[in-house]
């Protein structure tokens, strides 16, 4: 259930046609029960695709990568729990520019 969650939301809330207001980046997201997800955020908005199953590498490397479980990772979305309760690699600052994000503004 909590896979789909983080699905969904990076999914929904997280694409958008409006453009990204920083350096082009793109994040990963790792959930431990298997699943991995990477919002590439660009001037054109932001759109997220399921990355390949686990042992498999993608042709380019994310800014940043944020690993949990699907539960944790919702929570993390959300604003509910920090990022850095997390295991974070990379540059951790792309995930708060991702969260003080508003598309709308």
């Amino acid at each position: 259930m909590a896979l789909d969650g983080v699905e969904e939301f990076l999914s929904t809330c997280c694409a958008t046609t409006s453009a990204w207001p920083h350096e082009p980046a793109a994040v990963d997201y790792h959930a431990t029960e298997g699943r991995s997800w990477r919002p590439a955020l660009s001037a054109d908005g932001a759109r997220t695709a399921r990355l390949p199953e686990p042992g498999t590498t993608p042709a380019t490397a994310a800014g940043a990568s944020l690993r949990g479980a699907a539960g944790e990772l919702v929570l993390a979305l959300y604003g509910r729990i920090p990022v850095g309760s997390l295991k974070v690699d990379g540059d951790r600052r792309l995930f708060d520019q991702l969260l003080a994000w508003d598309p709308d503004e």
